[in-house]
């Protein structure tokens, strides 16, 4: 009984950590930082950041994964409980913008940088991609949605995604992530309106 009870706290220690870890890292953002740094703004030991990963470069990789996994999961919360292609594609894209308002713009910069760290939230953009497409077909199917190439829309929304992501969208618009996603619904959602 004790172990699981020590498996459970350091369970929750470390998900205490990685977020305080993902909040620093998206306030901040990581390159400049080095793991002496990490680990007095974390306020624990060095050691206790090699449990987590035996590098920064881990640690970073690592601290993605969670944050976009955490990211995933808030998105899909807020698309449960909506009914409609149309309301489900919007509600999905409002919340991946939402999941990245606290992103710096350093944090996106550090990450589009880093190769390890890129290619997760590459794979997060191709997924949503993917989840995108399924909406857009279920859309199609259900008449909601004229008769479109599901592939090419869901890849004309990762395009925007990754341009959002990248900062490109802000630059070149002036719209923060958020309000470019509610656009990108708006825009996705009436071009295809059956």
């Amino acid at each position: 009984m004790g172990s699981r009870r020590s498996v459970t706290f350091g369970t929750r220690r470390r998900g205490e950590l990685f977020d305080a870890l993902i909040g620093l890292f998206l306030a901040e953002g990581f390159a400049h930082l080095t793991l002496d740094d990490i680990a007095a703004r974390l306020r624990c030991s060095k050691s206790t950041l090699y449990t987590l990963a035996g590098s920064k470069e881990q640690l970073v990789r690592a601290a993605t994964v969670h944050f976009f996994r955490g990211a995933t999961d808030e998105v899909e919360r807020r698309v449960a409980g909506v009914r409609g292609p149309r309301a489900q594609i919007t509600a999905y894209l409002e919340a991946v913008g939402g999941a990245l308002d606290a992103a710096s713009d350093q944090f996106m910069a550090d990450l589009d940088a880093f190769a390890p760290a890129r290619e997760v939230y590459e794979q997060n953009t191709r997924i949503a991609a993917r989840r995108v497409q399924q909406m857009i077909a279920d859309g199609v199917a259900a008449g909601e949605f004229r008769d479109v190439h599901a592939a090419f829309a869901a890849d004309l929304a990762a395009t925007m995604m990754t341009r959002i992501q990248q900062r490109t969208v802000q630059v070149n618009t002036g719209l923060d992530d958020a309000a470019a996603y509610r656009e990108l619904a708006a825009i996705l959602t009436g071009g295809i309106d059956a």
